[in-house]
């Protein structure tokens, strides 16, 4: 406790008084030692004018000084200062002020003169403690009328862009934050419910290029993870707080930037909770604050701009290991050559193409000696290579654009007997377009040089997959991918796949 004491006393400030100049210098050697903000003065009037003129968190007072007592200096103060923490000195304990005046002048403590400081150092420590929590009570109060007299300015009709600049405009104070942007999703149909934009202000107050490049892939996971999980996320440097709109559904995101947030930590999910409806308040009349080709260009440049930054992500997992390289555009190829044959819909095999390109992202987190191991992994190892999946699917949530491809990152990796991970699911329970990826992921696996392995020739790879159907894979696309190979021949797809990835 101690300790704790210690590392947070620099932020208060003490006013010594006493008329003995060793007491002042023995207690101000001490309390400074104890890391607090100490000043001096053997005057009691003083005293007064630095109370008036200066700030002092806590004032230790002698009682029987000249040309004033202790008790006439606190009813001065009490004029003009109600909240200044007085803790009273005394060297005689019959000569102490009554406990009515002590009471009737709001004096919080009281402590008899000694050689050693052990009790006054503990009265001090105990002072601060109610001083601490009197500056979160006040903080709160201050913040919550800030949030009353914020509420209508955010939920008045008028443009989306301005509205989200006033949520950020007035989150800053609450936590001493001076960087932070909301990333948020249209969340009407009036023109597409998987578009997203974003604002920022202080050092997010970018250019979407800049902003795109600000965004590491931790903080992109992250992002995923509280619209995922609906709930907050605590980073080193500053919270992620999910936007739910009244039925439960997450909307965005707002991240604030800031060191000092504890404090504020309710006050801004109170905040978020209000910000979150008038979003989606604006949003219901984005028609008539905000012309449609404006929110169209919005939209566009971010999608443009995060899907530049996922393709980088996925190349860089690319570039870590030669003997995949290639891997995922193959993927891809296979998986809507499998979507072609089963007749799904133009839109399902967008999403199909697209899981394809990105189903390992998550693998940008995973360490080079994982990754590149020849040997037999560890559990360990094992365990953190199969986080990949979750990883993806939280980096591809970020934004709304990828909603539909986000679970068939996340359960490539599932087999249809309920052994796969991350969630162990079976059967039906796998989303049919992961059910797909799971056969050409595996597939090309197979058909590809590994650091750990050669690749299998066509045949034995084929027999692979008819072996796994049913407990690994899927039965029915197994056999639908493997009547294509059959029939549209395996050299001819693969002409075909280094013609389109080219």
């Amino acid at each position: 406790m101690r300790r704790k004491i210690r590392n947070t006393s620099l932020n208060y400030k003490i006013l010594v008084v006493d008329d003995e100049v060793g007491i002042i210098d023995s207690l101000t050697v001490v309390l400074k030692r104890s890391g607090y903000d100490v000043v001096g003065v053997t005057d009691p009037l003083e005293a007064v004018e630095k109370i008036r003129s200066e700030h002092f968190d806590l004032m230790v007072l002698d009682y029987l000084m000249y040309p004033i007592h202790g008790d006439k200096v606190v009813e001065t103060i009490r004029e003009f200062n109600s909240e200044l923490y007085i803790l009273l000195l005394t060297g005689h304990k019959d000569l102490a002020p009554p406990l009515e005046t002590i009471k009737a002048l709001d004096i919080q403590s009281y402590c008899e003169k000694s050689d050693r400081f052990d009790q006054l150092l503990l009265l001090v420590e105990s002072g601060i403690k109610s001083i601490s929590q009197m500056r979160t009570i006040k903080k709160f109060r201050d913040g919550l009328n800030k949030i009353l007299q914020a509420v209508p300015k955010i939920y008045s009709l008028q443009p989306i862009d301005s509205i989200m600049e006033e949520i950020l405009t007035e989150i800053m104070p609450l936590v001493d934050s001076k960087n932070a942007f909301i990333l948020v999703d249209d969340t009407t149909d009036i023109i597409d419910e998987n578009k997203s934009i974003f604002k920022g202000i202080g050092k997010y107050k970018a250019e979407i290029t800049h902003f795109m490049e600000m965004l590491s892939p931790t903080l992109m996971e992250h992002i995923g993870y509280a619209r995922i999980s609906q709930q907050i996320v605590h980073l080193e440097e500053g919270v992620i707080f999910p936007l739910n709109n009244e039925f439960k559904q997450t909307i965005g995101v707002i991240y604030v930037e800031s060191k000092n947030i504890e404090d504020g930590i309710k006050l801004l999910e109170i905040y978020t909770s209000q910000a979150a409806s008038s979003i989606n308040n604006a949003f219901l009349h984005s028609l008539v604050n905000m012309k449609n080709d404006e929110l169209n260009k919005t939209y566009d440049q971010l999608k443009l701009r995060y899907m530049d930054t996922i393709e980088v992500l996925r190349l860089a997992v690319d570039a870590k290991d030669i003997y995949t390289r290639g891997h995922s555009d193959r993927v891809a190829y296979y998986a809507v050559k499998i979507g072609e044959a089963a007749g799904l819909s133009s839109q399902d095999m967008e999403t199909l193409r697209i899981s394809g390109i990105f189903h390992d992202i998550g693998k940008i987190g995973t360490a080079d000696d994982i990754l590149l191991k020849t040997e037999k992994l560890t559990t360990r190892e094992l365990i953190e290579i199969q986080k990949h999946p979750l990883k993806g699917a939280r980096i591809l949530s970020a934004v709304s654009m990828f909603k539909d491809v986000v679970p068939v990152v996340k359960c490539h990796h599932e087999r249809v007997d309920g052994t796969g991970y991350p969630e162990g699911l079976r059967g039906d329970e796998i989303p049919l377009l992961a059910r797909i990826i799971s056969v050409s992921d595996a597939f090309d696996a197979m058909m590809s040089d590994r650091l750990y392995r050669t690749k299998l020739n066509l045949k034995d790879a084929r027999q692979q997959l008819i072996m796994g159907a049913g407990t690994q894979f899927d039965s029915d696309v197994v056999s639908m991918f493997v009547e294509l190979i059959d029939g549209f021949g395996f050299n001819e797809m693969m002409r075909e796949t280094a013609a389109t990835y080219e």
